[in-house]
């Protein structure tokens, strides 16, 4: 499977040879600033299959567990592309509204639910967590 997306402007350009290890709906604040929305969508690929044309910038954030999160994003347009997370080092979390083709989204877990917005309800079926769960 090969995913390719970019940012707004098209300066960044990115593929990755690989299915989705996992995929989750952010709901912790930091993610709600990012994006501009009630929650990320957030798709984990393995590191060694992701490649990218195009400068990003890195803003260092800090995650619940006091790691840093990288949140890399397009230096002229502002679109979020990606974060790393020191918990997960091996995985880059794309975000799935950057991708060109977004038929394979299905967010597995909810999480941080204990700081999602009230008129945002996860859908029945799909775990929720108050906080984070390792990826599966």
């Amino acid at each position: 499977m090969a995913l390719t997306g970019g940012c707004l402007c098209g300066q960044v350009r990115y593929s990755a040879d690989a299915a989705p290890a996992f995929q989750v709906a952010c709901h912790c604040t930091n993610c709600q600033k990012q994006s501009g929305a009630a929650f990320s969508v957030n798709l984990g690929v393995p590191k060694s299959a992701f490649r990218h044309t195009g400068t990003l910038k890195t803003y260092v954030d800090r995650g619940d567990s006091g790691n840093q999160v990288l949140r890399r994003f397009c230096p002229e347009c502002g679109s979020p592309i990606l974060s790393e997370i020191g918990l997960d080092p091996g995985f880059v979390i794309l975000k799935a509204g950057t991708l060109d083709d977004t038929s394979i989204v299905r967010p597995q877990r909810h999480i941080f639910c204990a700081s999602r917005q009230a008129w945002v309800e996860p859908p029945d079926g799909v775990p929720a967590y108050d906080r984070a769960t390792p990826p599966s």
